[in-house]
């Protein structure tokens, strides 16, 4: 695939009014899920459970792509179609996590590294000849006592910069991917100097490994506080120093930002996406790639019961179309109780 032929499609994922939706939990995430809402999780409950979400109707008028697991990509919809063909024809781009999870970093106790390169180049084969059109990888950084090293953060983003030049070669667009948790009790000016300090040393190993910033997306936490932080910011306070942290570290050839939700709720995720765009005077689309965000809601609504399934789609429909309005700061929180 082309450079111009990358640049087209991060620019469809990144498109005005659409967003991402990550459906890629893995088995274990996705089973604890189902668990969670008291349904006993199986290879076909949780094709049950996708197949309710992507066949949402009107679906594509928000989101511009999905990204799957292994097991979804595999997988067939209700009416025998390969999930990534059913989405396809929908106007949906498919996507693929490609990472194999994040374990424990060698010699730095409470570190992950995030794992997945071997074989990658065969895998990335594979998923494009089967549909896919672009790709992420997740890397983790925990802030804690004495904690992150950099030695941690650079050898994240050493593997993040290596699988986006794989995919590129393979031609998938690579969602890049460094999420600085917010489980901890640290305040949101530790969240952006973790931050901060991490995507320069993402973007430093991009340019080194001869990424092409006009075919990438950036897949980045919010600056927000720790969750166990007595003083949790408020989302003006959140927005400013997002992009803040934006706009010393991203160069303006990446077409654009999908904010991960991070273990936000679904309501504070989108109003935290509007009141940037609200701000606005960026170089770059701001959009999201939420999973639970967008998720939870559905997921509740449905149950696993079938006879919940038009419950389930109409709770994604509008967190899809919430945060599609947040994009533009056109959504306003009437929303939430005009639907309730």
């Amino acid at each position: 695939m082309s450079g111009n032929d990358l640049r087209e499609i991060a620019q469809t994922m990144v498109a005005p009014g659409k967003g991402i939706l990550a459906a890629d939990e893995s088995v274990a995430t996705a089973s604890k899920r189902l668990e969670s809402i008291g349904v006993e999780p199986s290879a076909e409950v949780r094709r049950n459970y996708r197949d309710m979400l992507l066949t949402t109707e009107g679906l594509a008028d928000h989101i511009s792509g999905v990204i799957l697991f292994d097991e979804t990509f595999r997988q067939e919809s209700k009416d025998g179609k390969p999930f990534p063909d059913m989405v396809a024809d929908v106007g949906i781009l498919p996507g693929i996590k490609v990472d194999t999870g994040a374990k424990e970093l060698a010699n730095a106790s409470g570190e992950k590294i995030t794992e997945g390169l071997d074989g990658l180049r065969e895998r990335v084969a594979e998923y494009v000849e089967k549909g896919a059109k672009f790709a992420k990888w997740r890397a983790v950084i925990t802030i804690g006592d004495g904690i992150p090293s950099t030695y941690c953060i650079k050898a994240n983003a050493h593997a993040l910069a290596r699988y986006a030049a794989l995919c590129q070669e393979g031609g998938l667009v690579p969602i890049v991917e460094p999420e600085v948790l917010m489980d901890a009790d640290n305040d949101i000016d530790r969240c952006l100097e973790i931050t901060e300090f991490t995507q320069r040393v993402v973007f430093a190993e991009l340019a080194e490994q001869r990424v092409l910033l006009e075919g990438m997306i950036l897949k980045p936490n919010m600056v927000i506080s720790g969750k166990k932080c007595d003083r949790q910011a408020g989302v003006e306070e959140v927005a400013e120093k997002t992009l803040t942290c934006l706009r010393r570290t991203v160069p303006a050839a990446v077409p654009g930002i999908a904010f991960l939700s991070g273990g936000q709720s679904a309501v504070v995720a989108t109003e935290h996406l509007n009141a940037m765009n609200g701000i606005g005077n960026v170089p770059w689309n701001l959009t999201f790639s939420y999973g639970r965000a967008l998720q939870d809601p559905s997921l509740k609504a449905w149950g696993g019961k079938a006879e919940n399934r038009d419950a389930g789609q109409k709770a994604l429909a509008l967190r899809a179309k919430a945060n599609s309005l947040a994009t533009s700061a056109s959504y306003k929180p009437d929303m939430e109780e005009d639907a309730a």
